[in-house]
């Protein structure tokens, strides 16, 4: 099989599939970022219809829909006719409406495998994947989705409804990270320990795993990227254009979107989501 794009998320997609006994064949388009998979069994492709030449399944892990559609003008004709073609990158509505009109253009069996999960669960085989498309193609790839995630979550027979869940939820992704962060801001600003607030809630009703791996790298002030906060930037952008169409209201996921870029524009858009917490407090 063949991973094209190997970014955090697609790299560790790589592994987990190489762990499993998979033969895998990679490309990115800077071949830099690719080349160290080598060294774990992966096959490293120079282009991308070279990638796919002899592949069943075929992942696209990119970063938004130019990529996706570049790569797929790219590669579409130089894979195997029964190859499977599954869509990873999370690129909205539209650009999934796009991605879908282009595969029927070449006659690619597509379906979607929405990764709900960050570098470390995708590294581990940990993600949790959220599939669309028809039931028997789904089928004859879950071998697939089982070596990279813990579980897969079928969203419907449409491609496309797997892109719906992975919006909403991306938008309460976004909403606990950056409302840990403006409660530790609370807490540190009205003069007690921040970590007291994680104490408060743990093992309560409101309690959340991921307040506390997020809030922790809050306190200490350190970022290492699982989520890079930019990445996130753009999925926001993505599920206020998807709310607005449908008559949803936007205003939450307008604020969010200004915290996160205020935490982008002071040099954080790289780093991890947790970074967010930044945008809480004025030096």
């Amino acid at each position: 099989m063949t991973v094209l794009g190997t970014g955090a998320m697609g790299a560790g997609v790589a592994q987990s599939l190489l762990r499993e006994g998979h033969q895998v064949t990679v490309w990115n388009r800077s071949p830099e970022r690719a080349r160290p998979l080598g060294d774990h069994g992966a096959t490293v492709a120079t282009d991308a219809g070279a990638a796919v030449s002899d592949a069943e399944v075929v992942l696209l892990t990119l970063f938004d829909t130019d990529a996706v559609v570049d790569v797929l003008e790219q590669a579409a004709g130089e894979a195997p006719t029964d190859a499977v073609w599954v869509q990873c990158s999370t690129v909205g509505v539209e650009g999934t409406e796009t991605v879908v009109q282009l595969a029927q253009k070449y006659g690619i069996d597509l379906v979607e495998a929405m990764m709900l999960g960050t570098k470390a669960p995708a590294e581990q085989g940990k993600l949790t994947m959220l599939a669309a498309g028809p039931a028997a193609t789904i089928d004859r790839i879950q071998p697939v989705l089982d070596a990279v995630g813990a579980k897969t979550v079928r969203a419907g027979e449409r491609v496309g409804d797997g892109t719906a869940l992975k919006l909403a939820a991306n938008a309460w992704i976004a909403s606990i990270t950056a409302a840990t962060g403006q409660s530790l801001a609370v807490a540190r600003g009205l003069g007690i320990d921040p970590a007291l607030f994680l104490q408060a809630i743990a093992g309560s009703a409101s309690d959340s795993a991921y307040a506390h791996t997020k809030g922790e790298s809050m306190l200490a002030g350190e970022f290492p990227a699982q989520f890079a906060l930019d990445g996130l930037r753009k999925d926001i952008g993505l599920i206020t254009d998807a709310a607005r169409s449908t008559g949803v209201s936007t205003t939450l996921l307008e604020a969010l979107g200004r915290v996160y870029a205020d935490a982008s524009a002071a040099g954080h858009g790289a780093d991890d989501i947790a970074a967010v917490g930044t945008a809480f407090t004025k030096n």
